[in-house]
């Protein structure tokens, strides 16, 4: 029996062009990689599309299993993906998102990467794990010339190979990490995998790993206890002589979000690894991946933020109540714009990061600006990313909370990257340190977020009370994330006020700095030109 009629209802947002972003492309050419805006263009195309939609979305529903032994009883430990998670990486591989900055030495490759890594990220988040992981290894890897000889070719390859195979007979490689221990999480000067020097120059690491994301990968960099101290190794799956390494899978995570990629625990039962580096200089050799997937962090945050953000503004360009489009009702005026404010201010960061990148190796003022930026920016913007997902899902209503909208799953993503690479007090720690360690890293944010003094009366006091605020170091550790909440959102304003849109930079400031701001989104003064500001939202 006919009951009733469907009617105002939101059209659904598939397909759709995730390169349509203002301050992405705006930024691209920015940073000095406008000759990949062709590029990001088309990934844009293909990630806004129904095929790769659908990928992500099967990929997620259907989560890798774990086989620790074959019918026959044999130790096999493999994981078994969905056949459309090989699709994602081969994308992503081909992309080179996994590694085409160190392959190629045009200006900007760094932020032509963070920006392509950016626009595929909306389709899914979990197999951008494993392509993180890759791009990070191969500057620790470099610590070792040999192995970086053999294999940083076939690390940065466009060309996916998934299979246990020797690594050298392959035609490309996906390198992963295993760092973190039960007893030690982000303390992993307190890991207690031991590395037993051999008479061929290998090591034999005897121990367990809490958290090895991707464990199907080719290799991996751990850490282990060797007779010189803590120490970094490389460990294929597979070894020269074409037999197992034992390591040795013992459970899949079963996580809040990131479901499609594997995370595991791993023993090695003397498995055979290369030293990377130092013995005794394990963190420092790792603490460049660790900056690289940092960045990553940083990117992934901004992409949840961009995904979210115009889900919420189509629909409610689309979807009508007491009378008016949701768009034109004053209150959600005033929380999507604020959802539009902190997307464009992630992303705009996001790329001024990726540009110091690029320059790091060649200006001492700009790997300062990258070592204390990234840190601060990583405390931030991934701690925003959370409520920033929960608002964008509240503005679909009950629809939003629907696993079919894709806003259940952006929103269980959002805490990962808060955590990854150092939790919230780890990173606003780790910010304190390198002022305290290195105080050119001070002397240069204050040369950044200075260049654009006089624009705006309210970014000019904020940079003033962070003078003050590092002028008293009593309690430094207790106010650590106050100081680096304001240090972040000074960053975010300078970017915006030097490059964003004014509407954009004025309503930021005003906000964030000016004291007529609320605690949710949603509570930006009377006044601000939302329009120009949703503008930079609309897909259409």
């Amino acid at each position: 029996m006919h009951t009733h009629d469907v009617f105002n209802q939101v059209p659904d947002i598939v397909p759709f062009d995730n390169s349509r972003n203002p301050a992405l492309i705006e930024g691209l050419h920015r940073e000095g990689a406008g000759w990949a805006e062709q590029e990001v263009r088309d990934l844009g195309a293909l990630a806004g599309g129904a095929m790769a939609q659908e990928w992500g979305v099967l990929a997620n529903q259907y989560p890798p299993v774990l086989h620790t032994h074959d019918r026959f009883g044999n130790r096999v430990d493999e994981v078994e993906f969905h056949p459309y998670w090989h699709e994602l990486m081969n994308v992503a591989v081909a992309q080179g998102l996994h590694g085409s900055p160190w392959a190629d030495d045009r200006p900007g490759a760094h932020a032509a990467r963070a920006a392509k890594f950016y626009t595929w990220g909306v389709v899914d988040a979990g197999h951008m794990c494993p392509i993180s992981m890759t791009y990070a290894v191969i500057p620790a890897l470099r610590h070792n010339p040999e192995l970086s000889a053999r294999y940083e070719p076939l690390l940065t390859s466009r060309e996916y190979d998934f299979g246990l195979r020797e690594p050298s007979t392959k035609s490309g490689l996906i390198a992963g990490m295993s760092m973190t221990e039960k007893q030690g999480g982000s303390d992993v000067r307190a890991n207690t995998t031991t590395a037993t020097p051999q008479s061929d120059g290998t090591y034999r690491i005897v121990g367990h790993k809490w958290f090895t994301s991707a464990p199907m990968s080719d290799m991996f960099l751990t850490l282990a206890q060797a007779p010189g101290g803590l120490s970094c190794f490389l460990l294929p799956r597979v070894l020269p002589d074409g037999s197992r390494n034992p390591l040795r899978l013992q459970r899949l995570k079963d996580k809040l979000g990131n479901k499609s990629n594997a995370s595991s625990e791993i023993e090695y039962e003397n498995a055979t690894g290369w030293l990377v580096g130092a013995e005794g200089a394990g963190v420092k050799t790792i603490i460049e991946m660790v900056n690289m997937t940092r960045l990553d962090c940083v990117i992934g945050s901004a992409t949840g933020m961009r995904a979210g953000v115009v889900h919420a503004v189509h629909h409610a360009r689309h979807r009508k109540a007491f009378g008016k489009n949701l768009i034109d009702q004053p209150a959600m005026r005033n929380v999507l714009a604020d959802l539009v404010i902190e997307s464009d201010a992630a992303t705009t960061v996001m790329m001024r990061l990726a540009g110091a990148t690029d320059r790091a190796s060649s200006d001492p003022a700009e790997a300062a600006l990258r070592r204390i930026a990234l840190a601060v920016t990583k405390y931030w913007v991934c701690k925003r990313a959370p409520a920033h997902a929960a608002e964008a899902l509240e503005c679909l209503g009950g629809n939003g909370y629907v696993e079919e909208s894709g806003m259940p799953r952006l929103y269980r993503e959002a805490p990962l990257m808060s955590i990854w690479e150092g939790s919230g007090n780890v990173a606003a720690l780790d910010a304190l340190r390198a002022m305290g360690r290195q105080p050119e890293t001070v002397e240069a944010f204050f040369d950044e977020v200075n260049l654009a003094r006089g624009a705006n009366r309210y970014l000019d006091e904020a940079i003033d009370r962070i003078g003050k605020e590092l002028t008293d170091f009593a309690d430094i550790e207790y106010r650590a994330r106050r100081v680096i909440e304001l240090m972040a959102l000074v960053l975010q304003g300078a970017q915006l006020v030097r490059h964003g849109h004014a509407a954009i930079a004025d309503a930021f400031c005003g906000s964030r700095f000016g004291g007529d701001w609320g605690i949710a989104f949603g509570t930006l003064p009377v006044g601000v030109d939302t329009e120009a500001i949703l503008e930079r939202a609309y897909l259409s």
